[in-house]
């Protein structure tokens, strides 16, 4: 008995909380080529890299509303745009995409610069080997 009541509690308590605390919002919009391309170029292997493993993609119509559980910090005008946000407030942003070696360039700042991805962790265990 006590062991359903506890799975019970355990189970309302996950249907709370939001999925991820950290994720990373890309605001898109029908249309558009650098979104598309994003897609092409890095929507596959983003969710198998430790920078998408921490702050996993979520993605938004541009011309939707802003769903309640999302703050940002002023309006997107850019597509694509990928917020980053804790617990759903924005941390920090990168506007459009310029190519893979940019986008993984920002995204590390980003990541860097406005949560607790260990940025260090992660390159020193991809290093090459001597």
């Amino acid at each position: 008995m006590l062991t359903k009541i506890l799975a019970s509690i355990a189970a309302l308590i996950v249907s709370i909380l939001p999925a991820f605390a950290t994720e990373l919002v890309m605001v898109e919009q029908d249309g558009c080529a650098y979104c598309a391309r994003w897609d092409a170029e890095i929507s596959e292997i983003y969710p198998k890299t430790p920078e998408g493993k921490f702050a996993p993609l979520r993605r938004v119509d541009l011309h939707a509303p802003l769903p309640e559980d999302l703050t940002f910090k002023g309006p997107v005008i850019f597509t694509p745009t990928f917020v980053l946000v804790e617990d759903g407030i924005e941390q920090g942003r990168i506007e459009g995409y310029a190519g893979d070696e940019m986008f993984w360039a920002m995204l590390t700042i980003t990541l860097r610069d406005h949560s607790e991805f260990d940025v260090e962790a992660v390159h020193a265990t991809q290093a090459p080997k001597p």
